[in-house]
């Protein structure tokens, strides 16, 4: 996968997502993130569950509205789109959702599921349609005597599989993939994985791959942007990532991952703590409360995310020397539980 050296397809600016909590306060889903992805790329999004990976995909989407910023779509805010501009990004922009099930129409048999976003753009008669229809289901390989079936007939892997003809069905840029193999087994999430990088490499498709299993975001992304409650505090590409990681939280995530080889020790860095509370929370940076780094001005003062190499930027005001200090956070993480 090759990186288009080109402007942006996608350019998220300050994007916030606050939902009003009655007699709470606000909860900061989304907190002021910026990114981009360049066609035919894949940026990998990770992070633990509730920091805010799926609102993201589903404001990139336009299923929620934005509280405040910017997503530019080749240089145009889809925000700001109305009317005919605001079906076309429906063409362009497309989602993968994470349970192959509840996505996809019971009642509906599998040919008029595909059909469905043909006839909703008023794509052709209906000839065309059923040809459309026909060299979906070849792209994807999905055998002409299933379309009579409905998705409960259908194992997980297939009906991700049709979950997918359906994003494809209308030529999008833009697929967002929200968790698509968490709910399906090894075997299965490699079929699919293997299809997804099949379709990026023969149409060119950029896609936002939201995951928590890092070994599978380092399979098929580009670069990977880490998420701690509702920010990205790491953002680069993906060798950068499981090579030279500065973030605290990221180091963490990394220590965590599986390996295969015996030979190679891994330092495990347990982290102490709950995640704080994302309802209204408090001045500095969300991850000091866990972090062994952490200084007094580090809970007053938010570190902004910051350039550290080429293309890789970080939100730690000691990212430099947070390598060195992961291995007496690992050391000390053994000792609490011996």
């Amino acid at each position: 996968m090759e990186k288009n050296q080109t402007r942006p397809l996608v350019e998220a600016k300050n994007l916030k997502m606050y939902f009003n909590i009655p007699h709470k306060g606000k909860l900061h889903a989304v907190d002021d993130v910026s990114f981009e992805i360049n066609p035919g790329e894949t940026l990998g999004l990770v992070g633990e569950s509730g920091c805010g990976k799926s609102t993201i995909g589903n404001v990139t989407m336009r299923l929620l509205t934005a509280t405040d910023g910017q997503l530019l779509f080749e240089g145009r805010d889809v925000f700001k789109a109305r009317g005919k501009a605001a079906k076309e990004y429906c063409k362009l922009m497309q989602i993968i959702f994470q349970d192959p099930y509840s996505s996809l129409n019971p009642r509906k048999s599998i040919a008029k599921i595909l059909r469905e976003p043909f006839e909703v753009q008023k794509s052709g008669g209906t000839r065309e349609i059923d040809r459309m229809v026909a060299e979906l289901c070849e792209k994807v390989d999905i055998a002409s005597n299933l379309l009579d079936h409905y998705p409960h007939e259908l194992d997980g892997g297939m009906r991700q599989v049709v979950g997918i003809a359906r994003a494809l069905s209308l030529n999008p840029k833009l697929i967002v993939c929200d968790e698509p193999v968490s709910s399906l087994d090894v075997s299965v999430q490699a079929k699919i994985i293997n299809l997804l990088m099949d379709i990026q490499k023969e149409y060119g498709i950029s896609y936002l791959f939201i995951s928590h299993d890092l070994s599978v975001v380092r399979h098929i992304s580009n670069r990977i942007a880490v998420m701690y409650l509702g920010q990205i505090v790491e953002i680069c590409d993906t060798d950068t990532m499981f090579e030279r990681a500065t973030h605290p939280y990221s180091l963490a995530l990394l220590s965590a991952v599986p390996q295969v080889s015996v030979d190679k020790k891994v330092s495990r860095i347990i982290l102490k703590g709950d995640v704080p509370s994302p309802m209204d929370p408090k001045p500095g940076c969300r991850f000091a409360p866990r972090c062994w780094m952490a200084q007094d001005h580090c809970f007053k003062d938010g570190p902004q995310l910051r350039e550290i190499g080429s293309g890789h930027r970080v939100a730690c005001h000691y990212a430099e020397c947070s390598r060195l200090k992961s291995k007496d956070a690992a050391t000390s993480s053994r000792m609490n539980r011996a």
